[in-house]
């Protein structure tokens, strides 16, 4: 191993939620105003992900007062204190820019099944260890 990776492996969030784009998520980001602190959530759908390590960012964007918002967030800052999948969607592309250009219905993304992706994943360790 490298020295790069030793060091950005301490950095790293032991629990992160799988998630591709497509998929509708609430991001709860921790936001500093003066001495306080809060968290605000925001809600929408993942355009990307891109990057590796502690450098891997993801994009979500929401409709807000019929204005699209678009935020990039690192997956691994510890300002985003916590991220819920609400939705799987069923899309067949990476990168969603398309929806940038749609409005209204059109901009829906069809709703995958949740069941299916969680259960391909325990059905791989099980796999190997019959063979």
């Amino acid at each position: 191993m490298d020295l790069i990776s030793v060091v950005e492996g301490k950095h790293l969030k032991k629990k992160v939620p799988n998630f591709s784009s497509g998929d509708t998520v609430k991001v709860h980001v921790r936001i500093k105003e003066g001495d306080k602190e809060r968290i605000q959530v925001f809600e929408g759908v993942v355009l990307q992900k891109r990057g590796k390590g502690i450098s891997q960012t993801f994009t979500v964007r929401k409709i807000s007062s019929g204005i699209g918002v678009e935020r990039i967030f690192p997956l691994h800052s510890p300002f985003v204190s916590n991220i819920e999948v609400t939705k799987k969607g069923k899309v067949r592309r990476a990168k969603l820019f398309y929806l940038r250009k749609m409005k209204g219905k059109a901009a829906k993304i069809e709703e995958g099944e949740r069941m299916e992706r969680e259960i391909v994943e325990e059905v791989k360790p099980e796999s190997k260890n019959k063979e």
